[in-house]
């Protein structure tokens, strides 16, 4: 058993968590905010659940998993004895290089170092960790971790490949595929491409080409995607996003730039789920309304 120590408790990090415990790891759980916590705790608690009604884990198998995650406010304990300390705080470029660096001078130095991120340079957050800049790999999951098969491993400039394979040994002990993008470029291989593509939906949506259900409906179907882009901005947050489309339009151009459409629904918050309005409305965390509907389209 690995003791995986996870900064962050939002939708990743809780979800990383979740997912190292279903493998067998001692995974801890830190945030700053006991209201967060609490927040995880419950989303980690109805993920197992759905995993026993889907007859994929039992009752105690579930109850073993909650029992090896820790969710906790104490730094020092979360970071002692680690052996896999994963960052996975918002996508603030210096929130993240504050925790990092607090991250590399608490865990063990041979601890694998790893930030989820899914646009953000890795040479440029590791400058954070001065000597311990070459230990630091991007290892982004995707949403939600526990059901996703891939991770994305990103190297920076200094990042050792022993560290990559070491992270790419971690991704498949959690049962993941792997892909590996050595060029350290924001967006890095799946963040630029469907990035591009969901702002493309959202400039159908504006137009008035098609519905946000037949948008999302066809990709799913046309593609074969699991979720509509839509679906997927409102599961994830609206502001998450335009925050990576700034990110990338900073490093690749105009043709990342926001709609004025989605500026003005982040300014009358409106930003998915965790507002109960995005391109859908919900209750509940249940879609009642779709886009047309609610006045989105």
């Amino acid at each position: 058993m690995s003791k995986v120590s996870v900064l962050g408790a939002g939708i990743m990090g809780a979800g990383i968590a979740q997912l190292a415990a279903m493998a067998g790891d001692d995974a801890h759980c830190r945030d700053v905010s006991e209201e967060q916590l609490e927040r995880a705790r419950s989303s980690v608690s109805a993920s197992l659940a759905r995993f026993v009604k889907a007859e994929k884990l039992t009752a105690e198998e579930a109850q073993a998993v909650e029992g090896r995650i820790t969710f906790t406010e104490d730094l020092e304990s979360t970071l002692d004895g680690a052996d896999v300390a994963v960052e996975a705080v918002p996508e603030v470029y210096d929130l993240k290089r504050r925790v990092l660096a607090e991250m590399a001078a608490l865990a063990p130095a041979d601890a694998l170092l790893g930030t989820n991120t899914s646009q953000l340079s890795i040479t440029s957050l590791a400058t954070a960790l001065g000597e311990d800049a070459p230990r630091l790999v991007g290892i982004h999951f995707f949403n939600p971790p526990v059901m996703m098969r891939l991770v994305e491993l990103v190297s920076g400039l200094r990042t050792l490949d022993s560290e990559v394979e070491r992270a790419r040994a971690f991704a498949r002990s959690l049962g993941k595929d792997v892909v590996v993008c050595r060029r350290d470029s924001p967006g890095f291989i799946t963040s630029r491409a469907y990035a591009i593509l969901r702002l493309e939906c959202v400039r159908m949506l504006e137009e008035g080409v098609a519905s946000a259900e037949d948008i999302d409906k066809a990709m799913k179907l046309g593609f074969n995607f699991p979720m509509g882009p839509l679906e997927l901005g409102d599961m994830n947050g609206l502001d998450t996003f335009v925050n990576a489309l700034e990110g990338l339009e900073r490093a690749h151009g105009d043709r990342f730039h926001p709609t004025v459409g989605l500026r003005n629904m982040i300014s009358a918050k409106h930003l998915g789920r965790k507002t109960g309005w995005g391109f859908y409305r919900y209750e509940d965390g249940s879609r009642v309304e779709t886009a047309d509907q609610a006045g989105q389209a």
